[in-house]
């Protein structure tokens, strides 16, 4: 295994795109140095798939539990409730490590393909906002085409609010800087730094500090250069590690060093 370790702080591994070869995925994370990998779920039946996964690999993979933007439809509600009542349970009871919430997510506004329940969405984002306030549990947040909306929201909590991480960053130094304003939130990075047109090097350099970054894949999408059009998966990280370094100046040992120290600061791990 590598020196320099790393965590892959948003994986999908509970997807069925896994489902044939799980346990060499995890194998091959380890093998690159992944110490862990954090499992966000979308809808009520993905937190059933996290659990199970992160059952299965209990020192390995942490949950999330959330009700993402793009599964806000008629029955939303429903949804919001029944995942609402697993956190109460589980906020009550003793849970085994695997079992324990590292955050509420993946939660958030999208709307990049549609605006048909975009006050649903805004309801939705701003009650799983509330329990990340009411269980001091950081935010795992998805934004598409929303950004002053998302930002308006968590302006009004940000007093209260432990902190959280904005997914898949890929912005411009303006959006960057308003994200920033936020002290308790870091910036997701994957896969796009490395896309050829992405410009996200040259932002994260000029108005990103090194201490505001947090490693992630969001496998199995948007697989780095140069496996792009493969399925992602966490020990593809070290290619973004690698292009980190290079847009930063520094090795990548550092760049692991200090993205661990920025993930520690915002999530609670029990050992």
């Amino acid at each position: 295994m590598p020196t320099a370790n790393y965590i892959d702080t948003h994986c999908h591994l509970d997807g069925e795109e896994f489902a044939a070869d799980r346990d060499a995925v995890v194998q091959r994370a380890r093998e690159a140095g992944c110490t862990a990998v954090f499992l966000p779920a979308i809808d009520v039946a993905s937190c059933h798939t996290v659990l199970d996964v992160c059952r299965q690999y209990p020192d390995y993979c942490r949950p999330m539990l959330g009700l993402h933007p793009e599964e806000v439809r008629a029955d939303w509600r429903d949804q919001l409730l029944a995942i609402s009542n697993w956190l109460l349970a589980n906020s009550q009871e003793p849970k085994a490590k695997s079992q324990q919430l590292i955050a509420i997510g993946e939660v958030g506004l999208d709307y990049y393909w549609s605006r048909e329940f975009e006050h649903e969405q805004l309801e939705a984002f701003e009650e799983q906002v509330r329990w990340a306030v009411e269980l001091q549990l950081p935010l795992m947040i998805h934004c598409r085409k929303a950004q002053n909306e998302m930002v308006a929201i968590i302006k009004r909590y940000a007093h209260d609010l432990p902190g959280g991480v904005f997914h898949c960053f890929t912005g411009n130094v303006q959006e960057a800087q308003q994200l920033l304003e936020f002290d308790r939130f870091m910036l997701g990075i994957g896969g796009v730094l490395t896309f050829k047109k992405s410009h996200l090097p040259e932002t994260l350099a000029d108005v990103v500090p090194l201490n505001r970054i947090v490693l992630e894949t969001d496998a199995p999408y948007m697989a780095p250069v140069p496996l792009r059009g493969q399925r992602n998966e966490p020990a593809f990280i070290r290619h973004v590690i690698t292009r980190l370094a290079e847009a930063y100046g520094v090795t990548e040992e550092e760049i692991c060093r200090q993205t661990n120290a920025n993930v520690a600061r915002v999530f609670k791990l029990n050992g």
